[in-house]
């Protein structure tokens, strides 16, 4: 056991009621000097019932004090040079056609295209719009698309979160401009509300 049920601490101020001594739990994590985030306390519900644990949340702590973690999705190169396309107007066949040459592998790059793939190279290098095309997709590639809601993470403040962070308001929930990793030194509890289909899947033999 590694995460907060293992740790003394929160026995100790009565977060958790299970004993780590008595029960052989390792805490070692949080008494780890070369640790220097806060110790992560995640719960797991049925994904089902995940938005009536927020709804809850939010109503018990106030709906300006609870906010959910932003996530971006980035221009990855095949979404990259068909939206570069599109605004140069090039034929919706032409620029699928282009997208398709770059090799189905993670995290490819346009770059790393260019090396392996051999027809494509010499279509960059003989033709003017896919050059034009290329250049300007492989400045934007990586670059932030847009943004969504985290799938677990939510964050629970003592005041109000837009004094705490930029705060992007959507219909029902309020997401918090600050990426998951990037919450040190803010005053703010971050809490893992994980959807399980397991908890689901149980449940219903009980």
């Amino acid at each position: 056991m590694v995460l907060g049920a293992g740790s003394i601490i929160a026995y100790a101020i009565e977060i958790t009621d299970i004993d780590p001594i008595k029960y052989g739990l390792l805490f070692e994590r949080f008494l780890n000097p070369e640790r220097i985030s806060m110790p992560d306390f995640d719960v797991d519900f049925c994904y089902e019932k995940r938005q009536d644990v927020i709804d809850y949340v939010s109503n018990k702590y106030g709906y300006d004090h609870v906010s959910q973690i932003i996530t971006f999705g980035t221009m990855a190169a095949k979404m990259v040079i068909r939206d570069v396309a599109r605004v140069l107007d090039v034929p919706y066949s032409e620029a699928n056609d282009l997208a398709k040459m770059i090799p189905n592998e993670l995290h490819i790059t346009i770059k790393k295209a260019l090396e392996e793939n051999r027809e494509l190279r010499e279509r960059y290098e003989t033709e003017e719009m896919v050059k034009k095309v290329l250049d300007i997709a492989m400045g934007l590639e990586g670059m932030p698309r847009q943004a969504s809601t985290h799938a677990c993470r939510s964050c629970y403040y003592k005041r109000p979160s837009r004094y705490v962070c930029t705060v992007i308001c959507k219909r029902w929930t309020n997401i918090n401009s600050i990426y998951n990793d990037n919450f040190r030194g803010i005053r703010s509890i971050k809490n893992g509300l994980f959807r399980t289909k397991n908890i689901n899947r149980n449940s219903r033999h009980h």
